[in-house]
């Protein structure tokens, strides 16, 4: 009988200690609440709106207004890392203990998904095999100041793709890489500071004025060539807009701007279905800054793929984007010389 009396005592007080925790979250209980009263439901109220805050800025970021500081753009180069604002949130609420913060979380938390959980998804690898309608591509900004110019070739063929566009082209590196490149690749342009070598054929190469007014240098980032595939022809474009700095007034774009803008107007204006643009861009896909570009072209459906800094990518500032084709799973490479990663990407054609 003692034994039994013991038994029951301990099962009494495992079972009535997830009663009590349950009861510290019910709506209604714990009237006493915390030292200020206040219940599990009613504390918290500040972290639910900065949870509600947060929702908001990934839904409605386009309304954050771009005339001070293009804050608007600035919160749009970063706009994925905005999640790990509702980790920090879900961690306080926890620590509060405040059931309102904890539903509240469920906005940003499904905003999120909705805006990035597809790049979440598997995707088909972006290999070296090509489809009957694909090519793989990889973009590369190589950097003026890579001291390894032959290991990134080798790097970059490795991966096996169709094409390889390259920018920050400079002589004498520019040698070395036509060198190294060749036997994978027989055809190849290059204009000003921008290249395009591929397995197959190209002719039409022109150069693509992306030029903003106020530059006054010589500065030739941009051209363009028609790709002769066992397929169809298809329009290469190779791109590298101008640079942003973020400063004390919020970030400097207005030239990046007008040059996504010039080379939006070059794509509208291609008589050529399909077309593929390869390039350093200096934004992310989510960025208005390059609303002229991603509101005419496809862009990737499957990966992040962080290519700047390389010690530390924190956004894909090099881009892959198609029209008139499906940009799928898109990817980085190893690290090079540069201080960019390189970033692969399989394109299906319509």
């Amino acid at each position: 009988m003692v034994v039994r009396a013991q038994a029951d005592r301990g099962a009494t007080s495992t079972v009535r200690a997830p009663l009590r925790w349950a009861r510290r979250w019910a709506p209604g209980a714990d009237a006493r609440g915390d030292a200020g009263g206040r219940s599990a439901w009613t504390r918290g109220r500040v972290l639910a709106a900065l949870a509600a805050l947060t929702a908001g800025l990934l839904v409605f970021h386009r309304a954050v207004p771009n005339s001070v500081g293009r804050l608007g753009s600035l919160l749009e180069t970063f706009l994925p890392w905005l999640g790990l604002a509702g980790v920090v949130l879900l961690g306080l609420a926890l620590l509060r203990r405040s059931a309102t913060a904890l539903v509240a979380l469920l906005l940003p938390a499904a905003a999120w998904t909705y805006l990035f959980g597809g790049l979440l998804l598997p995707g088909a690898d972006s290999g070296a095999t090509s489809g009957a309608h694909d090519l793989v591509v990889v973009q590369h900004n190589v950097s003026d100041e890579n001291t390894d110019p032959a290991g990134t070739a080798r790097s970059l063929a490795d991966a096996g793709p169709d094409l390889i566009a390259l920018e920050e082209l400079l002589p004498p590196a520019l040698t070395v890489y036509e060198t190294t490149l060749a036997p994978d690749y027989p055809h190849h342009t290059v204009l000003g500071t921008v290249g395009l070598w591929s397995k197959h054929p190209l002719t039409g190469t022109r150069l693509l004025d992306i030029k903003p007014q106020g530059i006054t240098e010589t500065w030739s980032r941009g051209l363009r060539t028609v790709v002769r595939t066992p397929h169809g022809e298809i329009v290469a474009y190779v791109a590298h807009l101008p640079s942003v700095r973020v400063g004390a007034g919020g970030l400097a774009s207005s030239w990046r701007d007008e040059s996504a803008r010039l080379l939006g107007q070059a794509v509208a204006a291609e008589e050529l279905k399909a077309v593929i643009l390869m390039g350093d861009l200096n934004s992310t896909v989510d960025d208005r800054g390059l609303a002229p570009l991603t509101s005419r072209m496809n862009v990737a459906e499957r990966g992040f793929a962080f290519s700047f800094p390389a010690a530390f990518p924190l956004a894909r500032i090099d881009q892959v984007m198609a029209r008139s084709g499906t940009v799928g799973h898109i990817h980085t490479l190893p690290a090079t010389g540069s201080d960019h990663l390189p970033i692969a990407a399989r394109i299906t054609l319509d």
